[in-house]
C-alpha cells in the first residue's frame, strides 16, 4: 500500500469509526452518505492540495481508498504524464 492510500485509509477509518480496507466500498456497505462524500472531497482537496472540479465529482472515483489514490495521482501528475495515463487506462 502506498503512502497516499495509507493516509486515505487512516482518514476513512477514523471518520467512519471502523477499520476500512483500501478496496472497501464504504458507500455500498452503507457506511457513508452524501454528507460524508462532501467531507471526503474536502479532505482530499486540503490534504493533497488539489482542486476537485465539478467534472471530477464522479462517485466512482471516491468509492474506495484505492480509487481515491488513482484520482489523486492523476490530479497531481505532470500534465503530459496524466494524459498518457488516461489514454492507457
Amino acid at each position: 500500500m502506498n503512502s497516499i492510500t495509507e493516509e486515505i485509509t487512516e482518514f476513512l477509518t477514523a471518520a467512519l469509526r471502523r477499520p476500512v480496507a483500501p478496496d472497501d466500498d464504504y458507500f455500498e456497505l452503507g457506511l457513508a452518505d452524501s454528507l460524508f462524500a462532501l467531507e471526503l472531497v474536502t479532505f482530499v482537496e486540503e490534504r493533497f492540495s488539489i482542486a476537485v472540479e465539478v467534472e471530477d465529482l464522479d462517485l466512482d472515483s471516491f468509492r474506495t481508498a484505492e480509487r481515491i489514490t488513482r484520482f489523486v495521482s492523476r490530479k497531481t501528475a505532470p500534465a503530459g504524464l496524466a494524459e498518457s495515463r488516461d489514454q492507457s487506462a
